[in-house]
């Protein structure tokens, strides 16, 4: 029997960083299993048992990627019965979210989101309030669901492998009556860049970019980071709607963050003010970005990037 079980949706060839960073976290609450959706193979196989996974749950249907949330709160909630878990993390993603609040419903279980850390006890951090106050909170059900902020903890495997043995959960058959079904993708253009929820370093720009993310886009190159922006810029059409951070948009938490032309409005500051190290570039001495910044440079962001990005290709040779 498990005591923690962790939710990975559509490992794909290798498992991400914040799934990884889930199983690290999961382990400090006992032995370990994880419910799949979708192939686990090849390195990302390997790769939970070097984390510690005792076992692997994969759903009796292979059609659950067809559907948003609802069929996979079915499976999970079949998953924790069959593991007997008393813990369940899952990413903090949008649809993660919602996953968890459907399996609270169904297992009378409550629910912790935003979550930063976990105690071996099941006490949970949280960073609230735009990242103003850390607080702590517990689940009194016999069941507690956590979705875990990315970049909170550093993966580490476990100190001896495990080899996971392998069962299949009976998802209800009508776990998908009345859920949403996804009726076409399209498949996203890759850049090259990490995924802007996990990167480590975001370069982020706003309406004082008018239009040109040109300069943000090469030193985010040059530094291996994710391009972020405000809702301004992309309500404007300049970058796509999913480079969004802030409060209706992407939640991060990377090691640096570089905000290039905005302002630091409160719903910008909810998405991102938990970052380790804030660096803000603007104009506007008066911005409200330097009060939550690290470093401050008052300038043109068109002569101040392009000096950066200048510099650290010249330091890395």
């Amino acid at each position: 029997m498990a005591n923690a079980l962790v939710f990975i949706d559509n490992p794909g060839a290798a498992l991400k960083k914040s799934s990884l960073e889930l199983l690290t976290l999961a382990r400090k609450l006992g032995e370990t299993a994880v419910a799949v959706n979708g192939e686990l193979t090849g390195e990302a196989a390997e790769t939970v048992g070097a984390y510690g996974v005792t076992t692997v749950l994969k759903p009796s249907t292979d059609n659950l990627g067809d559907y948003l949330a609802g069929p996979k709160a079915a499976f999970l909630a079949a998953a924790v019965a069959a593991s007997g878990a008393t813990s369940v993390l899952v990413e903090n993603s949008p649809e993660a979210k919602e996953i968890a609040g459907r399996l609270g419903i169904r297992l009378n279980a409550g629910v912790i989101t935003d979550v930063v850390d976990i105690d071996a006890d099941g006490t949970a951090h949280k960073s609230v309030l735009a990242g103003s106050y850390n607080t702590a909170a517990k689940a009194t059900t016999q069941v507690a669901v956590y979705s875990v902020k990315a970049n909170v903890v550093e993966p580490e495997p476990a100190a001896g492998p495990a080899s996971p043995e392998s069962s299949t959960v009976e998802v209800p058959a009508d776990a998908a009556a009345g859920s949403a079904r996804i009726a076409s993708r399209t498949e996203k253009p890759v850049s090259g860049r990490p995924d802007l929820s996990e990167a480590r370093i975001v370069v982020a720009g706003g309406r004082g970019v008018d239009g040109d993310f040109g300069p943000l886009e090469e030193l985010a190159d040059a530094l291996g980071a994710a391009v972020g922006a405000s809702r301004a810029a992309t309500d404007a059409g300049w970058i796509g709607h999913d480079a969004q951070v802030g409060q209706t948009g992407v939640t991060v938490s990377p090691q640096l963050y570089i905000s290039a032309g905005i302002s630091g409005a409160i719903q910008q500051k909810a998405g991102m003010q938990t970052s380790k190290v804030i660096v803000a570039v603007n104009k506007d001495a008066e911005s409200p970005v330097f009060e939550i910044a690290d470093f401050g440079i008052i300038g043109d962001l068109f002569k101040v990037l392009p000096q950066a990005t200048e510099e650290i290709k010249k330091r890395k040779g």
